[in-house]
């Protein structure tokens, strides 16, 4: 009974492996214990735990070039290394692979088939390399592709064709100028990122299911007027850092229901654009902001007719507490609490 229970803890009495006192029983048990060999051994350079045998750690590990994978493995983590090339022969013995983490190496050049037959990703981080273009022949599998903290300074209009499943694209951090054409079909996205680049206007075609949608530190000077009419998830904005003046902000382009955050801090805005009273939280900090109007939240001021906005900033503007009117409170419940 003590070895039964022993050999329980162990994992090892199980009825495929036969009864503990038949000698082929340690022999069916010792071989439970070895590593998987099926379509190769492990690299010597990494790990593949013989109790995930489908995975294969060969991060931190100063790899300068991309080490041979096992047809078996469906995760592999190469990240933290100095890898340079990804060449197109990368994957040709690991078809079945659904994640593949090469994010902070110092990747320049992807074989234009390097990953052309991965049937099954699903994830792909190459963040934090040095790429200067997407990566061709990206698999339409994919569900979640990072690209941020590259030099990728264009975006082809075919990048991302027919990925169908993509839900999360990050491309922050990059030199993109333009991004034409390349979301048009991306209907499953819900996150994107295109921060810290050199955009000078929306990217077009924005997905109708977004649900945050990141644009800061970009050069925008204007939005289009119905940019968000399509959108009935969208519910997180962030345009700070840019240029984006009273000019380039049509009427009522924010004011769509179904908003919960709307980030224009750190711009030129010299009045405070109508908002929906759905909106939650407001970010107006750092502008030039000279005056403060309450038909920018509510546009009929009584009782019934309250802004849900939880958060509102406007420190670092051309207005102070005083220029707050005493109406303020029929509209903005957080009246006393706004930050100036």
């Amino acid at each position: 009974m003590r070895l039964a229970a022993l050999l329980l803890l162990l994992g090892l009495l199980h009825p495929s492996l036969g009864h503990p006192r038949d000698p082929l029983f340690w022999v069916a048990a010792l071989r439970s214990m070895q590593a998987d060999n099926t379509g190769g051994e492990c690299p010597a350079e990494c790990d593949c735990p013989p109790t995930f045998p489908i995975a294969m750690y060969c991060d931190n590990r100063n790899l300068k070039k991309m080490p041979y994978i096992p047809s078996r493995m469906k995760y592999v983590y190469l990240q933290h290394n100095q890898i340079t090339t990804v060449p197109d022969s990368a994957f040709g013995n690991a078809t079945n692979l659904i994640w593949i983490m090469l994010h902070e190496n110092q990747i320049n050049t992807v074989g234009k088939k390097a990953f052309a037959n991965l049937m099954s990703l699903e994830r792909l981080y190459l963040n934090g390399n040095n790429m200067t273009k997407v990566p061709a022949n990206l698999p339409r599998s994919l569900r979640d592709l990072r690209l941020s903290n590259n030099k990728i300074a264009k975006v082809p209009p075919n990048a991302f064709e027919g990925m169908n499943n993509l839900t999360i694209l990050l491309l922050q951090n990059n030199a993109i100028q333009e991004v034409v054409g390349a979301l048009k079909g991306l209907k499953s996205l819900i996150l994107l990122d295109v921060s810290g680049n050199k955009l000078k206007k929306v990217p077009e075609g924005l997905p109708d299911m977004l649900h945050q949608l990141y644009l800061e530190s970009n050069s925008i000077e204007a939005v289009p007027a119905d940019f968000l009419d399509h959108f009935s998830n969208l519910q997180y904005i962030r345009i700070s850092h840019n240029e984006l003046t009273d000019k380039g902000i049509p009427p009522n382009a924010f004011n769509v229901s179904g908003l919960i955050e709307l980030d224009l801090s750190f711009n030129k805005l010299e009045r405070i654009p109508t908002v929906s009273t759905s909106l939650e939280h407001l970010y107006l900090q750092a502008n030039q902001i000279k005056e403060f109007t309450l038909g920018s939240f509510c546009s009929v001021v009584d009782i019934t007719n309250f802004s849900k906005l939880k958060v509102l900033r406007l420190d670092g503007n051309e207005i102070n507490r005083r220029d707050v009117p005493s109406e303020a409170s029929l509209c903005l419940r957080l009246a006393s609490d706004i930050i100036l």
